[in-house]
């Protein structure tokens, strides 16, 4: 099982004049680097929560569809399963019908189940689920989110000197961890 990102976020859940405002920057000629940096800031706040920010559309292969017709989704909240399509032993592809399928896209990981489908074997990568993940627009990321990244942003443009641009994020401020326990998965 695996997972590539079809379609990028459209924008940033922090703005670059967000940014410059909170580590009150003026003037034009660090925009660059700090586009550079929102974008590194949402990346890894997205990796350790398992959380899509803005929306954006990702696709799941699998080598199996389990017996009990229920998937996991991760890359939440999912907001839609936009397709299935099952490949068979010579290539040939077969598009799902998602009539009767059930999306639980708040749970986490998000939950489809789609009847039928239980056990289905299509060989590696045989099963490919597209999806759309993420709170909606910008405007919708959840302002815990977005306070993490505004302080992650100040972090890494503070230590620019000592870490190049290609090796961030290097580390997280003091308290990132607390700020973003709420948008984290705990598993018991």
């Amino acid at each position: 099982m695996s997972y590539a990102l079809i379609t990028p976020p459209a924008e940033e859940p922090v703005s670059l004049s967000e940014a410059k405002a909170f580590m009150r920057l003026d003037g034009s000629e660090e925009d660059d680097f700090v586009a550079a940096l929102i974008v590194a800031a949402r990346e890894y706040l997205e990796s350790v929560s398992g959380l899509a920010l803005v929306t954006q559309t990702w696709r799941l292969y699998r080598d199996a569809w389990p017996a009990s017709g229920m998937i996991s989704l991760a890359h939440g909240p999912v907001q839609s399963v936009d397709a299935v399509t099952a490949y068979e032993g010579d290539g040939e592809a077969t598009v799902v019908a998602l009539d009767g399928g059930r999306l639980d896209g708040r749970a986490r990981p998000a939950r489809f189940y789609l009847p039928g489908m239980g056990g289905w074997r299509a060989g590696v990568n045989g099963i490919e689920v597209e999806f759309t993940s993420g709170f909606g627009a910008a405007a919708d990321v959840p302002e815990v989110a977005r306070q993490a990244m505004l302080r992650h942003v100040a972090h890494m443009f503070v230590f620019r000197g000592a870490i190049g641009p290609d090796q961030q994020p290097a580390g997280t401020p003091d308290g990132y961890d607390r700020l973003i326990a709420p948008l984290k998965a705990w598993r018991l």
